[in-house]
């Protein structure tokens, strides 16, 4: 009878030992993880484009809230993705807005 409690307390403390074991390797997985994709994030901030015209490198500068980007040599600027839109969409009288409503095809106010 003691040897099957014995065997049992040992099955227990192994159980015990393993459950241990894996938490700490899941907290270094989830540790390495966070590690890995903090040092990608900040790769991808210090990143710079080159002009697709010259060759020079794109500055964001701020305008009207957004962030542009710049050619440094040419002086060419480039809108990201919705960036159009949003500064069309701000002013109602520029000739953004005209030409956007020229080629949506609404009418000329």
């Amino acid at each position: 009878m003691t040897d099957s409690m014995d065997d049992r307390r040992k099955a227990l403390e192994e159980d015990y030992f393993r459950r241990r074991e894996q938490e700490a390797l899941q907290k270094l997985r989830e540790k390495m993880q966070s590690e890995t994709s903090a040092a990608a994030t900040e790769a991808a901030a210090n990143e710079t484009f080159s002009c697709p015209k010259c060759d020079g490198t794109l500055v964001e500068v701020g305008f009207e809230n957004l962030q542009i980007d710049r050619c440094d040599t040419c002086g060419g600027v480039w809108l990201d993705t919705g960036e159009l839109e949003t500064l069309t969409t701000r002013e109602q009288t520029g000739w953004l807005s005209r030409m956007r409503q020229n080629l949506a095809g609404e009418p000329r106010s």
